[in-house]
């Protein structure tokens, strides 16, 4: 078995797993990354970008359909179902090349194709490898969840990962859940041709806005799409096509049938037991930093069982690579919009004239407190024409700005993917707050 020693070890080729390799890598730090499925993750391969090129070719037909607003005469589409999918492929294989592993091994990462499962509190096997780091970030991502129903076992379901393998339109969809995935199938594939019929235990859209939710399902509803709320589903069988019985009584046949009830945490096979790594029912268990209960390890985004968005395990990403990376004071806990956007927004979050900050610009500048770390504020009154200085705060005013731009030129490597020119490069790989805090 081969033997890797690394600085970072990401567990997982999604949104989160490659953001924080990129970034990782690009302020010099050795990164290994483990993926034993796709890379890209489910975001590029069986989420965001499939659904959305999907949602994009319904619209066009849904365009045809109501195109004399715009003095252009209406028109029903002939809709080609496999082209439609088609189209989804190529898109996907358009994005690829931007997560592929050729590009992560051209900016340094060492990228391994295996699962991997903890041996101890800092080492992971991969197949024939087995890798010890300093830090570990776990980005497994989650899969879909598929509730007990007696009977679907049988039953030749569908999730959001084996949807985007059809090639014949179904004749008529029922959908499982009535969350943000199995509304937004509904829309499109109503919009390509489909019956749709969308079965929800409680309240479609739920978790959303009532007022907004109510817009958007009168919406669906018009354009045709049968959406049932307190549908308590009972049994799943396979009797003409597929059939859905209710609690209540009635049930439901369709041709093709879609389970999207929402979403698991991927943890099975990691052994998080032997790096004592305590676990949720929603996912791991993690501090505001991130940080597992092996303070070694870190979980982002749907592992880190909070919301599971891509632009959340992006931000989670940032996060880790200024805490695991930089040692750099960093956390998820925080709000994760600049102040002045909540101002913007009209939340009263981060206004300019209140705080302890508007305080301090409402004294008179000779009065201003000097803050010093670890000490009371200092009154004392500053020279004419000068700037009190005394008990170190130019040291500590240098050491704020490094850290400050040291922040910045992090997340700037997390979004934009790019290599750095070669001096900052350079001033990162030899840096002390590299060096100094992996050293632990």
């Amino acid at each position: 078995m081969e033997r890797i020693d690394t600085d970072i070890l990401v567990l997982g080729a999604g949104s989160g797993g490659l953001s924080v390799a990129a970034g990782a890598v690009q302020m010099g730090a050795r990164v290994v990354l483990l993926e034993g499925a796709e890379m890209g993750g489910d975001c590029l391969n069986h989420g965001c970008v499939p659904s959305k090129a999907l949602i994009a070719a319904g619209k066009a037909a849904h365009g045809m359909r109501h195109a004399a607003a715009f003095g252009i005469a209406n028109a029903e589409p002939q809709v080609d179902y496999a082209a439609a999918m088609g189209h989804v492929r190529g898109v996907i294989e358009t994005i690829a090349p931007v997560d592929s592993q050729d590009r992560f091994e051209g900016l340094g990462v060492r990228v391994i194709r295996h699962y991997g499962r903890f041996v101890s509190d800092r080492a992971v096997e991969a197949g024939p490898y087995r890798i010890t780091a300093r830090r570990i970030v776990i980005a497994t991502g989650s899969s879909p969840a598929v509730p007990p129903i007696p009977g679907l076992e049988r039953v030749p379901y569908l999730t959001n990962e084996s949807l985007w393998d059809l090639r014949a339109r179904p004749d008529h969809l029922l959908i499982i859940g009535g969350g943000p995935i199995g509304i937004e199938m509904a829309q499109a594939h109503r919009r390509l041709g489909s019956r749709v019929t969308v079965l929800e235990g409680a309240r479609a859209l739920g978790r959303e806005d009532p007022e907004a939710a109510a817009v958007v399902l009168a919406q669906l509803r018009a354009e045709g799409v049968e959406i049932v709320e307190g549908a308590k589903v009972e049994a799943v069988s396979a009797e003409g096509g597929v059939t859905v019985s209710l609690g209540d009584g009635r049930s439901c046949t369709g041709s093709h049938l879609l389970v999207a009830v929402g979403r698991r945490v991927n943890m099975d096979g990691l052994d998080l037991d032997r790096a004592g790594i305590e676990t949720t029912p929603t996912g791991i268990r993690v501090d505001d930093s991130l940080k597992t209960t092996n303070r070694r390890v870190y979980a982002i985004g749907d592992a880190a069982g909070g919301m599971q968005f891509t632009h959340l395990a992006g931000y989670h990403a940032g996060i880790v690579v200024r805490s695991a990376v930089l040692g750099l004071p960093a956390s998820g806990k925080d709000r994760p919009y600049p102040a002045h956007h909540l101002h913007r927004a009209g939340t009263g979050a981060g206004r300019p004239d209140r705080g302890r900050g508007a305080r301090r610009a409402r004294q008179p500048p000779d009065r201003r407190p000097i803050r010093h770390r670890g000490k009371r504020p200092c009154h004392r009154r500053a020279p004419k024409g000068g700037f009190h200085q005394g008990h170190g705060c130019a040291r500590q005013a240098r050491r704020r700005h490094h850290r400050r731009h040291a922040g910045r030129r992090a997340d700037r490597a997390v979004v934009a993917g790019h290599r750095q020119r070669p001096e900052d490069e350079r001033d990162f790989r030899h840096g002390r707050a590299l060096s100094h805090h992996l050293r632990g």
